[in-house]
C-alpha cells in the first residue's frame, strides 16, 4: 500500500496527560487545512477495542507478560489493516495515542520481557510503517499516577497502575532509552505544566519536523529527476 501521510504518535505513561494534548494538536493541525486521523492503541477498532478491555481490566491481573504483548500486537495488526495504512495511504496525518514505542516501553522494560520479543514481533506486524515523528510526554511515575486516581477513571480499569511505581519507572526508562536512540525522530516533552505550555512546546517541535521533511521530499524529488535525466531512472 502506497504511504502518502505521515504517522505522528504520542507516549508516555499513564497520567502524563496525551489525551488532553492529541486533542489540542489533532484540532490546531486541522485549522491549518490537514486531514488528521485521531486514534489510540490498544483499540482503534472494533475489534481492538475487545482486546483493549482484557488488556486494562483489573481482572485479568495475573496475565502473563508475554501474553500481554501478544495481546498488543494482535490488536495492533489489526489497527494497522483498518485504520493506520488506510489513513497513510489517503495522506493523512495519523495521530496515534500510543503504539508501537509503547511495547517496547512497557512490556520490554516495564514487563522485563527485554527487547528481542518485542522486536520480533515489531519486525512481523509493523514491518515499515513505523512513526515519522514521536513525542514523548515525559513524567515523574508518582505525579503521573496521581492524575490517574480521578473519579471518572474506573477502578475496574487500573490493571497496569496496580502495578506499581516501580513498574512505571522501569516504564519511563524505556521510554528514555527510546528517546536517547532515536533523536531525530523522539522527542521529549517535559509533561506535568499546564497543558498550554505543554502544547505550545508540541506544535514548534511539529513545525521543526514539518520543516525537515518538506526539504526532504524536495531533494528526493530532485534526485529523482536528476536520475531521469541521465538515463538511470527506473
Amino acid at each position: 500500500m502506497k504511504r502518502n501521510g505521515l504517522l505522528i504518535t504520542l507516549e508516555g505513561i499513564d497520567g502524563a496527560g496525551k489525551s488532553t494534548q492529541i486533542k489540542l494538536l489533532a484540532a490546531w493541525l486541522r485549522r491549518r487545512g490537514f486531514k488528521v486521523c485521531v486514534t489510540r492503541e490498544p483499540g482503534g477498532t472494533r475489534a481492538g477495542e475487545h482486546i483493549r478491555e482484557i488488556l486494562l481490566s483489573s481482572a485479568t491481573r495475573s496475565l502473563a507478560p508475554l501474553a500481554e504483548l501478544a495481546l498488543m500486537y494482535a490488536a495492533r495488526a489489526q489497527h494497522l489493516d483498518e485504520v493506520v495504512r488506510p489513513a497513510l495511504a489517503r495522506g493523512a496525518i495519523v495521530i496515534s495515542d500510543r503504539f508501537n514505542d509503547a511495547s517496547f516501553a512497557y512490556q520490554g522494560f516495564g514487563r522485563r520481557l527485554g527487547e528481542r520479543p518485542v522486536r520480533l514481533l515489531d519486525g512481523l506486524i509493523c514491518g515499515s510503517t513505523q512513526p515519522d515523528l514521536t513525542l514523548v510526554l515525559d513524567a515523574p511515575p508518582r505525579l503521573a499516577l496521581a492524575r490517574t486516581q480521578s473519579p471518572e477513571r474506573s477502578a475496574s480499569h487500573r490493571r497496569f497502575e496496580s502495578a506499581g511505581t516501580a513498574f512505571y519507572q522501569r516504564v519511563r526508562r524505556g521510554y528514555l532509552t527510546i528517546a536517547r536512540r532515536e533523536p531525530k525522530r523522539v522527542k521529549l516533552i517535559r509533561a506535568g505544566r499546564a497543558p498550554a505550555e505543554v502544547q505550545a512546546e508540541i506544535r514548534e517541535v511539529v513545525v521543526r519536523f514539518f520543516d525537515a521533511h518538506s526539504k526532504r521530499m524536495k531533494r528526493k524529488q530532485a534526485s529523482v529527476r536528476a536520475s531521469s535525466k541521465t538515463g538511470h531512472g527506473f
